[in-house]
């Protein structure tokens, strides 16, 4: 299968680049898209990895998203991951920033519309919630939207809570399951703590662990003093949904993992809940959870006011550019 990475020269895109070297399958395709010339040398250094999967480079147009360069990078794709985007700096609002990734995003989704239309789509690009509807109504402009292939990453969310039990409690992460449903912003996500099986936690430690699950992503940047964000940690959860996604398109039945997509299970017409997946993409989406603690209920009801704004400011976007 081809798979490729657009943006595969960023903090993301890097590391997401060589676990997918390591671990496609024997002779996959894995091509790797970006604008900055640093694109050639990740290229150059993840071909020497000795594995049986094969490496296409391509060096876009900064100022032209429509060059020929993306076109061959995503033509015929199975598997499309978008981590491309810029990080906020300082003096940047966060309009800002949602203008420059969503236009960043609108421009690739269309190349996914000239090359690949069929593609299984995984978008990391920041803010989900928003880049998500964006890619939505991109691809109904283009006549090929379909809501089974279009997915936003929210798997680190996941992560991070599978770690953080595992630590309070002495657990390997990998054996904990459990949902964070709604989106992927501190304000929008839900940790559901109160369906975690075989363990169980006094109220302390629910808000302690609910708070540390928010706002680990700013720990993250203020440890690294304004220099980056969750690249690696983003990279490990990307690769870990992609090779869920990898896993469906070959036939594997049963998978299912968290992830932001277009749904009628929510009011907001967009929300984060474990989904099945399948050759064809989503093959159901899990309802919320109807047994929900009364604080998971509050925080539930805050996520949706501002879920509403989030989904509208990316459909909005992409109607008007």
């Amino acid at each position: 299968m081809k798979v490729a990475v657009c943006g595969a020269a960023g903090g993301i895109g890097q590391p997401l680049s060589l676990l997918l070297k390591q671990n496609l399958p024997s002779g996959s395709v894995l091509s790797l898209y970006d604008v900055v010339p640093v694109v050639n040398g990740v290229a150059a250094d993840l071909s020497h990895i000795s594995t049986h999967v094969k490496l296409e480079h391509y060096l876009g147009d900064m100022k032209n998203a429509a060059n020929p360069e993306v076109d061959k990078a995503l033509k015929d794709a199975d598997i499309v991951i978008i981590p491309a985007g810029v990080p906020r700096k300082p003096g940047m609002t966060r309009d800002d920033l949602f203008k420059i990734n969503a236009g960043i995003v609108k421009g690739l989704i269309e190349a996914v519309a000239r090359n690949c239309p069929k593609a299984f789509i995984a978008i990391i690009t920041n803010p989900v919630n928003s880049t998500v509807p964006v890619a939505a109504e991109v691809l109904k402009q283009h006549n090929c939207y379909d809501p089974n292939r279009v997915f936003g990453v929210s798997t680190l969310d996941v992560v991070r809570a599978q770690t953080f039990i595992g630590e309070l409690k002495g657990l390997n992460p990998l054996d904990v399951h459990i949902d964070v449903i709604g989106g992927h912003s501190p304000e929008t996500m839900v940790p559901i703590l109160s369906q975690v099986k075989g363990v169980t936690f006094t109220e302390d430690e629910i808000k302690s662990l609910t708070t540390q699950i928010k706002e680990a992503g700013t720990v993250i940047v203020n440890a690294k003093e304004g220099m980056g964000s969750a690249t690696l940690s983003m990279a490990y959860a990307g690769f870990r949904f992609a090779s869920s996604l990898v896993r469906a398109l070959q036939g594997q039945t049963g998978i299912v993992e968290c992830t932001f997509v277009a749904t009628d299970k929510a009011e907001t017409g967009y929300f984060a809940l474990p989904v099945e997946i399948g050759k064809e993409g989503v093959v159901k989406v899990h309802d919320v959870p109807s047994q929900l603690s009364e604080y998971e209920q509050a925080q539930l009801k805050e996520c949706v006011a501002t879920l509403h704004k989030n989904v509208e400011t990316g459909i909005t976007f992409a109607k008007s550019s």
